[in-house]
């Protein structure tokens, strides 16, 4: 059971553009959850050159089998070329919590383009 859970690890550039995302993913069904961390700072190597960035990181609850659907969704709502999207499997967790996940997921999800 809790192999069919997962969270999907992005950032945004802006509280804004964090924040509508987030809302997008859940009014959509394909997040039970979004937390918005705001403010960290990332250090990345972007077309040769280093960067430093202020970013607001976005932690999605999902299950497994709508992870791909979310990421070309995400890819939809984010201004960046080329978005964070990493998937991390939940080993376990509690069973109320999963199910509270799969319940808000699935219920009046539909597939999108």
């Amino acid at each position: 059971m809790s192999g069919d859970y997962v969270v999907v690890l992005s950032n945004a550039g802006s509280q804004e553009e964090a924040e509508r995302i987030a809302g997008a993913l859940v009014q959509e069904f394909l997040a039970a959850c979004v937390n918005i961390v705001p403010r960290v700072r990332s250090v990345y190597r972007w077309q040769g050159q280093i960067e430093w960035a202020e970013e607001w990181m976005i932690v999605i609850k999902t299950r497994r089998s709508l992870a791909e659907a979310l990421i070309r969704r995400l890819r939809q709502l984010h201004s960046y070329e080329l978005p964070e999207a990493i998937i991390l499997p939940m080993d376990g967790g509690l069973a109320e919590y999963l199910d509270w996940i799969r319940a808000n997921v699935e219920e009046g999800w539909h597939d999108l383009p």
